[in-house]
């Protein structure tokens, strides 16, 4: 077991959190926790307002690493006696609102019931009590006192604290154990989601035993201090709509149709206006991103069990919806100019070489007292964007994505062409994809990729030429320049070659995707000693490069 359930003063608490006794003296009893709080409220779904007391810094921070400490000693005793809970759902890591609604799918009958006033119901002295009194802690009185004067305000559990969570269900735990018995007896399944407690059951004969049910449950439920809200009971058949925290649970989980629907006239008003509204105010772009990724957790869920293949040529309707606005986000509306590079040492090379040069790059990079900020973004390659729209991690064949979806080809939407239809207006700003200059080997991803796109002698011959062309619409093309007579380069080229002969604990670099690790270094350790020693590289090979980007960013904005 941990020492912390052997902590028995105050100052033996800061330690074991690794707190100066000083501070926590201070926030007690100077700064006073009451007064480390701002509150301000939230709407809820059925119109009223939800008031969140949240912790300014210092005392949040204590309350993070108070959650850590309880969190990992619960892990230790579940671990110790070999069970663990799985009643709750809310605020545990692997757990959410989907975990707990599948226990409910394709079930007879659902019940949901709804605790009032759930976190008021966690007052000071129950807090309190709860350390002094529990096997796992059985902290002296003192040490509880402080640990309920850390967690409450005016009186209670405060929502919109970070120990609040894991409190609640730490002292709830045996409510749901004695529900849990409850629920067998009825041949029910029970879960429970912060306030909301949900039983299901195909048990044909359930509905002759409600009352007695009912009966059980309030009177357990009176006993351990809390009241249910009569309001929010409900009964839930086969036949009707059936609802376990929001999501929609007969057959597959799903959010309610009226969500998904208003999510994607949302979308639609963005992309025709330019503005949307969320419960009657503008929203941001974030917000929209929220709710298609609150739908997507859905579908993945259920993309699990069809047995269906899925990626970016293969998805669900409201799939589409998501990815379209990905594409809207991300190429059309960007509104920074956006460089899609082969492999992630790019990103690094070229960001070291505007540091470097950044006196001549005013329109690529600004500085100020030894801090950077680029005026130029580079794609971050999630999993998101790699189940979407085919953006892998690593590879060339993700340039080659981009481009099928801006002209519709290989089995994906043409989402360019339908935008700009939508919003009227060319995108923001310019999507720059950045290959090495090999354009003769036909295993190199410049050559594939120039086949891909079907480009004509006319438009090879000026990439050529020039490093850069325009593709279509916002997405050009930009390649490295040649040197020493060479026929292709890779951006490493651009280097002089005293950086590339640079050893580094006696090996030399090569540019092997696996070197021999006893006598070289990759191109990760390479890139990461160009990003440390940015100031002293000589980068005046990257000077064509940067040119090329630079006349890309200005020729759009002066067209567009």
């Amino acid at each position: 077991m941990s020492d912390f359930s052997r902590i028995s003063s105050r100052n033996e608490l800061a330690d074991f959190l690794a707190i100066p006794r000083k501070m926590l003296t201070y926030i007690l009893y100077v700064r006073k926790v009451e007064n480390l709080y701002q509150s301000f409220e939230i709407p809820k779904k059925n119109g009223e307002t939800r008031k969140i007391d949240a912790p300014t810094y210092a005392l949040k921070d204590i309350q993070k690493r108070l959650t850590n400490a309880l969190w990992n000693h619960q892990q230790e005793i579940w671990e110790q006696a070999s069970i663990h809970p799985c009643m709750s759902h809310a605020f545990e890591p692997g757990k959410s609102i989907i975990t707990n609604a599948k226990v409910h799918r394709n079930k007879r009958f659902v019940v949901n019931i709804d605790l009032e006033n759930f976190f008021h119901s966690f007052h000071f002295g129950r807090v309190q009590g709860f350390f002094v009194k529990n096997k796992a802690f059985q902290f002296p009185y003192d040490v509880a006192t402080v640990i309920a004067q850390l967690t409450c305000y005016q009186g209670h559990l405060p929502q919109g604290a970070p120990s609040s969570p894991i409190i609640t269900n730490m002292i709830c735990q045996v409510l749901d154990t004695r529900l849990l018995r409850i629920a067998k007896k009825y041949k029910l399944d029970y879960t429970r989601y912060a306030d909301d407690l949900t039983f299901s059951t195909n048990y044909k004969m359930f509905h002759d035993n409600c009352s007695n049910f009912y009966s059980d449950l309030s009177e357990e439920i009176s006993k351990a201090g809390f009241r249910i809200n009569n309001s929010k009971t409900r009964l839930l058949y086969k036949d009707s709509k059936q609802k376990v925290t929001g999501l929609i649970v007969n057959q597959k989980i799903n959010v309610d149709g009226n969500y998904y629907k208003t999510t994607r006239a949302m979308a639609h008003a963005l992309y025709s206006n330019g503005i949307f509204n969320v419960d009657g105010e503008e929203g941001n772009i974030n917000q929209l991103e929220g709710r298609f990724a609150f739908i997507d957790q859905l579908e993945k869920y259920n993309n699990k069990i069809d047995n269906k293949k899925h990626d970016c040529r293969h998805l669900s309707a409201r799939e589409k919806q998501y990815q379209k606005f990905l594409f809207y986000k991300y190429f059309y509306a960007n509104n920074t100019p956006l460089i899609v590079t082969e492999g992630k040492t790019d990103v690094s090379y070229i960001r070291s070489a505007l540091k470097n040069l950044r006196n001549d790059y005013p329109d690529l990079i600004t500085s100020s007292d030894s801090a950077f900020e680029f005026e130029i973004v580079f794609l971050n390659r999630t999993e998101r964007l790699q189940y979407f729209l085919g953006i892998c991690q690593d590879g060339a064949d993700t340039l080659k994505n981009i481009y099928n979806f801006y002209r519709g080809i290989n089995g994906v939407s043409n989402h360019n062409d339908y935008l700009q239809k939508m919003c009227g207006v060319l995108p923001c700003k310019p999507v720059i994809l950045l290959l090495d200059n090999e354009i003769i080997s036909k295993e190199k991803p410049l050559y594939k990729l120039v086949n891909h796109m079907n480009l004509d002698d006319k438009k090879k011959t000026a990439l050529l030429k020039n490093l850069h062309i325009n593709v279509t619409g916002n997405l050009y093309l930009l390649t490295t320049p040649l040197s020493g007579g060479k026929k292709e380069s890779e951006i490493e080229d651009l280097f002089t070659p005293d950086t590339l002969s640079h050893k580094i604990a006696g090996k030399t670099f090569s540019r092997d995707v696996r070197p021999n690790e006893e006598k070289n270094y990759g191109k990760h350790i390479f890139s990461s000693y160009i990003s440390r020693n940015y100031s002293s590289v000589d980068f005046s090979g990257f000077r064509p490069l940067l040119d090329g980007l630079n006349e890309i960013i200005k020729n759009y904005a002066s067209h567009n």
